[in-house]
């Protein structure tokens, strides 16, 4: 049963429709602040991009022999490298500023209800993909470069290209990020009634081996780098079963009856 609150915020927001014009201009609006800003992070962290790529290099840096050092194969990746590097890094880090601005553009449109739970989920969305981003950096890196290094076959020295090196750590970076955001779409499924939780947890061996598929194809072909995936991917899937048991009715996690013939 609503709250006379909540039934008044939720008829204001059914009643209060305005034009198609009107949205895609505040929608221009939103957008153009997600820009504004992400140049704003943007030139302040060029101004360090090399100090920023000699950070983001050394894990791999760390296991190479020693006196060995990354290259550049083309003329201008001196300087695409780090300018990459640079915008990358300023969308990483605007993140939470582009998210407040979906969510200002969505909330006029939400009931109340929907907005008690929205705010909860952008911050753990956010916080969520900084940890897979830092789970990456610190751990599964060293030990994905230390493997690669140490099966380096004899004679061979192991030189890396400067751009091929940043477009690797970002699609790691990109994968372990979106795996950590595993519990909110859990929790977005079984909210929007798509599925219950005891729906989910049944097919949980299915889960498991969907895993292991997703961290074979987005990591290194080494073991180690797709266990280290994985198995972060399965306990965040039933941190999400949890999340949702806690705070949905138990009408919600409940399996749906089928009627009797």
């Amino acid at each position: 049963m609503k709250k006379p609150d909540a039934l008044e915020h939720d008829k204001k927001v059914d009643s209060d429709e305005q034009p198609l014009l009107a949205h895609l201009l505040e929608l221009r609006s939103r957008i153009l602040n997600a820009v504004l800003a992400v140049l704003l992070m943007f030139f302040p962290l060029y101004y360090f991009a090399n100090r920023i790529y000699t950070w983001v290099a050394a894990p791999l840096m760390a296991n190479l022999p020693s006196g060995t050092k990354m290259i550049a194969t083309e003329v201008a990746s001196p300087f695409l490298t780090p300018f990459k590097l640079a915008m990358y890094s300023a969308v990483f880090l605007a993140m939470p500023i582009i998210l407040h601005q979906a969510w200002a553009f969505i909330s006029p449109g939400l009931y109340l209800r929907e907005k008690r739970f929205a705010v909860p989920l952008l911050v753990s969305s956010v916080v969520l993909y900084y940890l897979g981003m830092a789970f990456a950096y610190f751990l599964v890196f060293p030990i994905a470069f230390k493997f690669f290094a140490s099966v380096t076959p004899a004679g061979v020295e192991m030189m890396t290209d400067i751009n091929k090196y940043l477009d690797f750590v970002i699609d790691l970076f990109l994968a372990f990020g979106l795996a950590f955001e595993i519990p909110i779409a859990t929790f977005l499924v079984v909210a929007t009634g798509l599925t219950t939780t005891r729906d989910l947890a049944s097919k949980r061996p299915y889960v498991v081996v969907g895993c292991f598929i997703v961290g074979a194809i987005f990591t290194p072909p080494d073991v180690i780098s797709q266990v280290m995936l994985a198995v972060p991917m399965w306990a965040l899937f039933e941190a999400g079963l949890l999340l949702s048991r806690l705070a949905m009715p138990k009408e919600t996690s409940a399996v749906p009856t089928t009627p009797e013939h």
